[in-house]
């Protein structure tokens, strides 16, 4: 297991790598210290006037802004109940913020109420318009919902909202012909935006019309890069489901034009992500070979790839070239090290870390790196300083919690601070289906296995395993807990959605997160050489 496939399951490294997305290190969000100042601020207006609505709604907005909607909604509401009923002003923007609260939240009823006071105060107002209509279509109030797109496209006839609402509510009343003529009047109104191509593949997707779809976000790639982020990331979600649907536009867009490295690399990546790694390094060698682009990202790629399929010569020969490109490299040099590891070059492996960590002291990917490094050179104390600080840095990701207690437990004597961790792991909030799974490790390792074994039981059931990664994770579970023919089962479920991460099957060692104790097992052997197709 690599802390990038925790951190990156559906190809969001390669938007980094890419620069759509910009890195980010230091503390943000509530923990800004610019924030905490401001929260502060506040908080002492509030003891001196607790009725002061203003302040309370700058904070409820503030909470807004970094999505704490219980805090952001007990703030607006007493705002609403202090502020005085002859400020129209404020009054609009509270029931405005309030709203948006009750959308997020999904109390659309509740939006629709405040919504309706807004437009007491402003009848006109579009967006609130637009909202109360999106709303009533959350509702399943469609006949309200149309009425309000209509008033939309009479405000302006050329309203992008009015015709996607309008269609998406055709969708849900199996009127197909009129979701496809609005959907059409809408890129026919406004050529060339990328957002309405993106708007028109979410109706199409709606309808089934899942190629037609993939068409659209492909044309909102080619027409600019200001959706393009969006368009990939709508691309790699139907991947999940259409794979096959997807490759095949992109392989249409490449047959009609071949010399757009772009396509190339998209089609690389989505089947990256779903662990086709053969397959995305004759895309990305494409690429380099008919010198469509020479981006260092391409090699990195490369080097992941191999990295996987457990060929780390020619993973190494990848990371050197991506590191030696480009100064921006401190994610390569973190490939570079997951590399050096792998090949028994410890001490390298060590200073490729350090050397990202010049680039960016605070770059978790980094000091796990780093940590990892020191592991295997056995400095743990080391180690367990690394991790500390990646823990400061990102106190909401179980896997560093998992290497630390793997660290202060196995190789520290500490076990009541490796139980910490595992207690840690216990209180996150887990939202990603493949890192479900290590609340099951953290019971298992505090001993607390019927519960582990309950959490790891439904699973399956409850996440998309499209990869065979939730699966993997259930095969190193039942692994540890002594349940070969379970581990087996799931290793072969696994396989056969095509998880073809070599490495993870073969070397990965660390946090006790790995089928380590698969591995002398001669079933391991049979089942790895009844899918050797999906290795090559």
């Amino acid at each position: 297991m690599k802390y990038t496939d925790m951190k990156f399951r559906t190809f969001t490294l390669c938007l980094l790598l890419l620069g759509f997305i910009a890195p980010v290190s230091g503390q943000t969000g509530m923990d800004d210290p610019l924030t905490q100042a401001m929260m502060k601020a506040y908080q002492d207006l509030l003891d001196e006037d607790p009725r002061d609505y203003e302040t309370l709604f700058r904070r409820a907005s503030e909470y807004y802004k970094h999505n704490d909607y219980p805090r952001a909604l007990t703030d607006i509401n007493e705002a609403i109940r202090v502020m005085p009923e002859d400020d129209p002003d404020i009054r609009y923007q509270a029931h405005q913020l309030r709203a948006n609260i009750y959308m997020q939240t999904g109390r659309y009823d509740n939006a629709v109420n405040d919504l309706n006071a807004v437009l007491s105060i402003n009848p006109t107002d579009y967006i609130t318009i637009y909202q109360r209509g999106t709303a009533y279509y959350d509702l399943g109030r469609y006949e309200d919902a149309k009425n309000d797109f209509n008033a939309l496209r009479k405000m302006n006839a050329r309203s992008q909202e009015a015709l996607f609402g309008l269609a998406r509510i055709a969708v849900k009343e199996n009127n197909i012909g009129m979701a496809n003529d609005l959907c059409d009047e809408a890129v026919t109104l406004t050529p060339g935006v990328s957002d309405v191509y993106i708007r028109r593949a979410s109706v199409r997707s709606m309808m089934g019309n899942i190629p037609g779809a993939v068409e659209d976000y492909i044309i909102a790639i080619s027409t600019d890069q200001a959706n393009t982020p969006r368009a990939l990331s709508e691309l790699a979600l139907l991947s999940r489901t259409d794979y096959p649907v997807v490759i095949s536009g992109l392989s249409k867009a490449i047959g009609q034009a071949p010399k757009i490295g772009m396509f190339y690399y998209i089609r690389a990546m989505i089947a990256q992500s779903h662990c086709h790694y053969s397959a995305a390094i004759a895309d990305y060698d494409r690429i380099l070979t008919d010198h469509l682009d020479t981006y260092p990202g391409i090699n990195a790629s490369l080097c992941e790839c191999y990295y996987a399929l457990g060929q780390y010569d020619t993973a190494l020969l990848n990371a050197d070239y991506a590191v030696g490109a480009t100064h921006d490299n401190k994610a390569y040099y973190v490939l570079k090290s997951d590399v050096e590891r792998a090949l028994g070059n410890y001490d390298t492996a060590l200073a490729c870390a350090e050397s990202s960590l010049e680039k960016d002291p605070n770059y978790n990917p980094a000091l796990v790196a780093k940590a990892l490094a020191q592991i295997s050179l056995k400095e743990y104390a080391e180690a367990s300083v690394a991790l500390s600080e990646a823990a400061m840095n990102e106190a909401e990701n179980p896997y560093i919690f998992m290497l630390r207690a793997w660290v202060l437990g196995e190789y520290r004597n500490q076990k009541a601070n490796a139980e910490s961790c595992y207690e840690r792991i216990l209180d996150m909030d887990f939202k990603s289906d493949d890192v479900t799974s290590l609340r099951g490790f953290a019971l298992l390792y505090l001993g607390r296995e019927i519960e582990g074994d309950d959490w790891m039981s439904t699973i399956p059931e409850s996440v998309d395993d499209y990869d065979g990664m939730v699966n993997y994770y259930g095969a190193c579970y039942w692994g540890a807990r002594g349940d070969l023919n379970r581990a087996f089962a799931c290793m072969e479920t696994s396989l056969e959605k095509g998880y073809a991460n070599y490495h993870n099957w073969t070397r990965a060692d660390d946090a006790r997160v790995n089928v380590a104790p698969l591995r002398d097992d001669p079933r391991f052997k049979q089942l790895l050489d009844k899918y050797a197709r999906i290795f090559k």
